[in-house]
């Protein structure tokens, strides 16, 4: 057995009892971790091929794991101009002027991360924009990846001059009080109304993105990911980087299942499951139970403030029901987008019809969960369910004082109950963390640096928003590493550092369970292992 890795003079921190064990150094092999021990006695084991590196007293936790990612479709759509740092519509239109005068005739436009905030709380369209736009086709996806805003241009070469009728159930082109579309597109059956006639980056580029996307998650800590999604070209992406050696990040992929879904589609959906590579494999199945709060497709058990978020992305809820039990007798663990109290009561209500027909099976998530009452919560630990969380999204789209989007559609008692990992984890369940990234603005591992602090990333000194809810550090590393190997059902493998465990290392500048939170995000990562080789390396080691 050769040993391919071995670091010296190290912290190793266990997520699980929040301490350092006595251990200073340790070894890999074959992906494993070989042995632990003292600087000299694990010195020893080198040969003239292993790599040796001194920490000199850096922080080594078991690698972070990323529990909510589109690394393909992020990648994609994410490209061109970042709006996420513009505050209101002034800057937005002085980021679009700018982009605009360096255009060439006839080209798209495309921006990303535009926060619904800059509204104001005037209707989400593009009219803002049309002065700047004029002529221009331009495509302006909104930070929840669910909705787009098209320029007048944009609708004139899709031909998009009215309503249109769509199997996603909160699917809309959302149109003024005279049938005519106000640019803004919810949910993807509509959005691709517009972008299917946008230029298509080809498929060399598509991958080239994908794999700086993935570079980047490496050098951010991450050694792993939950991907939620398979869509296109997603798996022989995936299959190429892994068989070229530039997999970066180990990935757990579970592909869609979308209203319409039949029996033959299920089927092809059981079979696929296990299928991958060397670091990458087929595990689960991602389903919608509704859309966002911040575009009014969220499914609420009250309507919105505008009389929005009504009704679930399946035109009939019970044949999610259906399906869900399908994939539980067959061994196939679930992840459900649901966002809003009546979503994620009905994915609960049919994992228990699912445990209670089928009997015990595969663990199932729940993605998001943004908002539920007191009587939800208790029910994911009695049911076995994982809370998969994104605090960035509460910290950075929502404010303390409720005058956001978010917090105005939903109004109280609801906004107060934003985002409730701490409350979730007080009941017993099993909370894990994650970002969405890319296609989120915020960095892959400020997941588990927001969850202690609950403050916008662009704006620490804000007040946090619901404080109370917030997880202590030792929580929200435990939430990337121990609690993501325990949903993906590898706790006996992987999320802890001891002998025999998958060598995918996170090395810290400093402790991360005392920096204060504030600056937890900002604590440089020196080295990433992932299968027992470095990833990413600082130029300071």
């Amino acid at each position: 057995m050769r040993t391919s890795l071995i670091l010296l003079s190290a912290r190793l921190l266990d997520p699980v009892t929040g301490a350092f064990l006595p251990q200073t150094a340790l070894a890999a092999a074959d992906g494993r971790i070989a042995a632990l021990g003292d600087d000299r006695e694990i010195r020893a084991l080198a040969d003239a091929s292993t790599t040796v590196i001194d920490l000199g007293g850096a922080v080594v936790t078991p690698g972070l794991v990323d529990g909510h990612i589109h690394p393909v479709t992020g990648a994609e759509l994410t490209h061109g101009l970042d709006l996420s740092g513009c505050g209101d519509l002034d800057e937005v239109r002085a980021a679009l002027a700018d982009a605009v005068r360096d255009l060439p005739a006839g080209a798209w436009l495309h921006g990303w991360g535009l926060d619904p905030n800059v509204f104001a709380g005037r209707p989400v369209g593009v009219a803002p924009f049309d002065a700047v736009l004029e002529g221009v086709p331009a495509l302006l996806l909104l930070f929840d990846a669910h909705s787009m805003l098209a320029s007048r241009r944009a609708l004139e070469l899709a031909g998009v001059t009215g309503p249109r009728a769509f199997d996603q159930a909160t699917a809309e082109v959302v149109c003024d009080a005279e049938g005519r579309p106000t640019g803004l597109l919810l949910e993807d059956a509509a959005c691709d109304l517009v972008e299917r006639v946008a230029p298509q980056p080809t498929r060399e580029e598509r991958r080239d993105r994908l794999a700086a996307a993935l570079r980047a998650m490496a050098a951010s800590g991450l050694t792993g990911g939950h991907v939620m999604d398979a869509n296109g070209d997603s798996l022989a992406f995936f299959a190429e980087l892994d068989e070229a050696g530039r997999l970066p990040l180990r990935l757990r992929v579970a592909p869609w299942c979308q209203p319409g879904a039949d029996a033959e589609e299920v089927r092809a959906l059981v079979a696929r499951q296990g299928t991958g590579g060397r670091l990458w494999r087929t595990d689960g199945v991602k389903i919608f139970m509704d859309g966002t709060v911040d575009n009014g497709t969220a499914w609420l058990e009250e309507p919105d403030g505008r009389g929005e978020s009504r009704h679930a992305f399946w035109p009939d809820p019970e044949e999610y029901t259906r399906i869900v039990g399908a994939l539980h007798r067959a061994g196939v663990p679930t992840a459900t987008h649901a966002i809003g109290d009546a979503a994620v009561r009905h994915v609960l209500d049919s994992v228990e019809k699912a445990l209670a027909d089928g009997g015990p099976g595969p663990r199932h998530r729940v993605e998001h969960i943004e908002t539920v009452p007191d009587d939800t919560l208790r029910r994911f630990a009695e049911l076995g369910v994982v809370a998969s969380m994104q605090p960035t999204h509460c910290c950075d789209f929502t404010r303390a004082d409720h005058t956001d989007n978010w917090s105005r559609r939903l109004g109280e008692p609801r906004a107060s109950r934003a985002w409730r990992c701490r409350d979730l984890l007080d009941s017993g369940a099993v909370v894990v963390l994650g970002s969405v990234g890319p296609c989120a603005a915020s960095p892959p591992r400020g997941g588990g640096a927001a969850a202690p602090h609950r403050r916008p990333t662009r704006d620490l000194d804000r007040a946090p928003h619901g404080p109370e809810q917030a997880l202590t550090a030792a929580q929200a590393l435990r939430g990337m590493t121990v609690n993501a190997a325990y949903a993906a059902g590898e706790e006996h493998g992987a999320g802890r550092i001891a002998v025999g465990h998958r060598a995918d290392l996170t090395v810290l500048a400093a402790d991360p369970l005392t920096v204060p939170a504030t600056e937890l995000a900002d604590v440089p990562v020196l080295l990433t292992v992932l299968d027992g080789e470095p990833t990413h390396r600082a130029a300071s080691l």
